[in-house]
């Protein structure tokens, strides 16, 4: 089948390069369709739909960013939060939105691991709560912070030995 060979007004009448992705992107309905998301210190929770038994929930936030207080240079860190809930639990895109606001903040890593754990507890009240910040090198050190939140008289379910999935070690 013989293709219809581009006139000069064609090749110079077309649009911007990225015009095209413009345009699919105008297509999508529900992605973007509502206002932008900006960062957020508002954490949100919903009811815990099984408030009567002891479960454990986790969570990897791989994209934490923060500034080092000294340089100004940024710090970047993945979270692993693991918590036993009560009442309530952690809504993840007010998480994300919250985690996302310190960005532009000058924190030492300690200082900032301990203040994400205080804001969930006082939003969750969990039984028990584990906040692990892994930052990535400065300096030629790498950093990890471990911070806990128990509440009085909790005591964490025995663990079950299982044998590992498939692929695990």
């Amino acid at each position: 089948m013989a293709t219809k060979k581009p006139s000069k007004k064609d090749l110079t009448s077309r649009a911007a390069p990225n015009a095209p992705a413009r345009a699919g992107i105008a297509r999508l309905k529900a992605l973007g369709s509502g206002p932008r998301a900006s960062p957020a210190r508002a954490l949100e929770t919903f009811p815990n739909p099984s408030p009567a038994r002891d479960y454990l929930i986790r969570m990897e936030i791989p994209e934490f960013t923060c500034l080092c207080p000294k340089t100004g240079q940024p710090d970047f860190a993945t979270l692993y939060l693991d918590y036993y809930p009560d009442r309530d639990c952690v809504e993840l895109k007010s998480l994300k939105l919250y985690v996302w606001s310190f960005r532009d903040e000058g924190k030492f890593h300690e200082a900032v691991t301990n203040e994400i754990l205080d804001d969930l507890v006082r939003a969750t009240r969990p039984r028990f709560m584990r906040l692990t910040a892994e930052f990535l090198v400065r300096g030629g050190i790498y950093t990890t912070i471990v911070a806990e939140h128990r509440r009085r008289g909790w005591r964490a379910p025995e663990a079950v030995p299982l044998a590992p999935r498939a692929g695990e070690a």
